[in-house]
């Protein structure tokens, strides 16, 4: 055969193979809708279903085209040259088709995986896993989300593909055109080869040869992208993936010095930008006079995954968190329902509430400017500011305080003591990938606090580690049994699923955080206690059908816990507050201790303030709508599901989120002032 006919008879092999996989994307949106879709798949508007796989088509084929182009010029164009290439590229073909039904396979799984503990498709949490505990994602993995049977799949998955990408290619071939005119047959020749090269771009340009009309996020059909879940499906897996790849620093890092100043500006005005200005001065405040006796001892307990709808009255079949229920009901406890987090993953949260500016996603806890930093870098630094109210501050972490770079990062804001549960806790004893079980890691620290006493009023902030997957803790050698968890029978619930281990590890957590509180208020009867989450979790199975709903509503994604406890508070102490968030804490303590006309400084106020609305880089909330900044939705606060559609766009506190980021940007950008 001449050079041109192995061509020909190649790229039709490699059209009939590049069918498949945008057939398997097609397939991957299917099962991703119908596995974690909110509603049945027949429920759905089949226009807008119709137009998400017609979308999704066109915007995947920007990478399924690549498949295409590739096979077209490693198994196909050396066959133009070397006419032994023909079989070779038969087996070079079959190999990167089943590589690249293998590459959509593993990313769909684990875009599965991201949305069962995200609540979304791939996202900027990808980078922050960088610096995650790697054995506690395997353990999850293999724990958690059934990994060996997952790994297991790839075998019958890779033969079917082998064997489908074989029998295409056994599929005849329409036989090469020859023509006695050599100037037509070249005429021909060429034409089929450019042909071959502009479906190519036809392809990747979304149906299309415009490249400004190439599919792209903004341009998806209305109907669908108002519907928040369609609109991720929209998303091909590795789209997504290249997206995140494009973007390795967040947005708001590549604004303009100037038009940071601008949104800074547009809130505090008085802040120029001058050299060695540092926005956070003009965050200044005076105590309006202490409210309480100083409390000897302040504990600060953020608890891992602690979320709000533990709490809410929909959950009220869950007894999850039915010892900090009975906390909450005494008359010397204020809670908060309506709270929000610092940030939506640990690391973010932590960093946050720790220096008392927005981590926006940077993992500012790893940067070296902040560990180099002294305490007047950052004036509203958490334990900075209640060293000057005479408290000797301790950091307690049930795990390693190499997680996180907290060894690094905890002196650097401020902390007279920092450590980690292995260090003193008893040789050998039991722990998960993140840190020793939370009921001994708290007995210890109690001991420990105890035995180390001072003269000095003292702050411990504790975080906790054993509310996290996968939970395969030994609770009924600890006392806690899964029918102690719910109110069976519940939905579909059976002793024994993960869901039902996923309640007895929040309900053994809940102990030994309500144990601790009281072997302390026991020693230490004057103590304040701050109980709070790290962020929301997902709790609820809907697919067991324990609530009327197939979805969860934006305060259960986003909202944390948050409760106070000392002998002088009482319900009513916020007056109508009835919203807040994690910088609202710092100015809530000092607003109750310290004496009037004491200075210290905070981006947020107290909660003593009427705060009519909250407003963190991810989310806003009034009293009556919460939103999600990152997917530009909002919907009601409240907890029932009744007219509680989710809205798409109208945004509010727009330049208020820009102000809180751009101070972040700025001292990112200006490390200078954080020494």
């Amino acid at each position: 055969m001449s050079g041109m006919e192995v061509f020909w008879y190649g790229w039709q092999q490699d059209l009939r193979l590049a069918i498949v996989p945008p057939i398997i994307c097609a397939v991957f949106r299917f099962l991703f809708i119908y596995i974690h879709g909110p509603r049945r798949f027949g429920e759905w508007d089949k226009g807008t279903l119709q137009k998400c796989f017609s979308y999704g088509f066109w915007w995947g084929m920007d990478i399924n085209s690549r498949y295409y182009l590739i096979s077209l010029i490693v198994a196909t164009l050396p066959g133009m040259f070397f006419s032994v290439w023909y079989d070779v590229g038969q087996t070079v073909r079959l190999l990167w088709f089943s590589l690249y039904l293998l590459i959509l396979y593993i990313a769909f799984i684990g875009k599965m995986l991201f949305f069962y503990h995200f609540h979304d498709i791939y996202n900027r949490n990808v980078w922050l896993g960088k610096n995650a505990d790697k054995k506690n994602l395997l353990d999850i993995f293999f724990n958690q989300n059934h990994g060996l049977l997952i790994l297991f799949s790839i075998v019958p998955y890779m033969l079917i593909s082998a064997c489908l990408g074989h029998w295409i290619q056994e599929i005849p071939s329409l036989p090469f055109l020859s023509f006695e005119n050599n100037v037509v047959q070249y005429g021909f020749n060429v034409f089929v080869f450019l042909f071959s090269i502009a479906l190519y771009y036809w392809f990747n340009f979304g149906g299309t040869f415009r490249h400004r009309l190439k599919p792209e996020w903004d341009e998806v059909p209305p109907e669908v992208k108002n519907d928040v879940f369609l609109g991720k499906a929209t998303v091909d897996d590795l789209v997504a993936l290249k997206i995140l790849w494009r973007n390795p620093v967040p947005e708001f890092m590549k604004k303009d010095e100037q038009s940071v100043l601008q949104d800074i500006q547009k809130i505090i005005p008085e802040f120029t930008g001058a050299a060695g200005e540092n926005p956070l001065t003009f965050c200044k405040r005076k105590a309006e006079g202490a409210r309480i006796k100083k409390p000897s001892h302040i504990f600060v307990i953020l608890e891992e995954s602690h979320c709000q709808l533990l709490y809410d009255q929909s959950y009220s079949m869950l007894d999850v968190a039915k010892y900090t229920k009975k906390l909450r009901a005494e008359n010397n406890a204020v809670a908060i329902n309506n709270f929000q987090p610092g940030g939506m993953i640990s690391q973010t949260s932590l960093s946050s509430f720790l220096l008392g500016i927005y981590d926006c996603d940077i993992e500012l806890n790893e940067n070296v400017d902040i560990w180099n930093c002294n305490l007047a870098g950052i004036p509203t630094n958490f334990a900075g500011q209640l060293k000057k109210l005479g408290y000797k501050t301790h950091f307690w972490y049930g795990g390693g305080l190499n997680w996180g770079s907290l060894v690094h990062f905890l002196p650097a804001v401020g902390f007279d003591v920092c450590a980690g549960g292995p260090e003193f806790c008893p040789v050998g004893s039991p722990q998960t990938w993140l840190g020793v079980y939370d009921h001994i890691f708290l007995n210890q620290l109690s001991k420990k606090i105890k035995a180390e006493a001072s003269n000095m009023p003292e702050l411990h902030f504790i975080y906790t580690t054993s509310n996290h997957g996968p939970y395969n803790i030994p609770y009924e050698d600890y006392g806690i049994h899964e029918q102690d968890a719910v109110q069976l029978p519940l939905g579909r619930l059976q002793n024994g699923d993960m869901d039902m281990r996923r309640f007895t590890g929040i309900l053994y957590a809940d102990r030994a955080v309500a144990d601790f509180v009281h072997d302390m208020r026991e020693a230490y009867p004057d103590s304040l206690f701050v109980l709070t989450g790290d962020h929301a979790s997902a709790v609820a199975p809907f697919d067991k059908g324990i609530l009327p709903r197939n979805d969860s509503l934006l305060r259960e994604r986003i909202l944390t816990s948050f409760s106070m406890h000392h002998p002088g508070l009482h319900s009513g102490i916020f007056g109508d507050t009835i919203l807040g968030e994690h910088l609202n804490i710092l100015p809530t303590l000092i607003e109750l201790i310290a004496p009037e006309g004491f200075e210290y400084y905070s981006l947020k106020g107290s909660l003593f303030d009427n705060i009519e609305h909250v407003v963190t880089p991810y989310s806003w909330m009034n009293s009556a709508c919460i939103g999600y900044y990152n997917d530009n939705i909002y919907q009601q606060l409240g907890e029932s599901s009744e007219n509680a559609d989710m809205v798409y766009g109208d945004m509010q506190y727009e330049d208020e989120r820009n102000m809180l980021i751009g101070i972040t940007n700025w001292l990112v950008k200006h490390p200078e002032l954080l020494n």
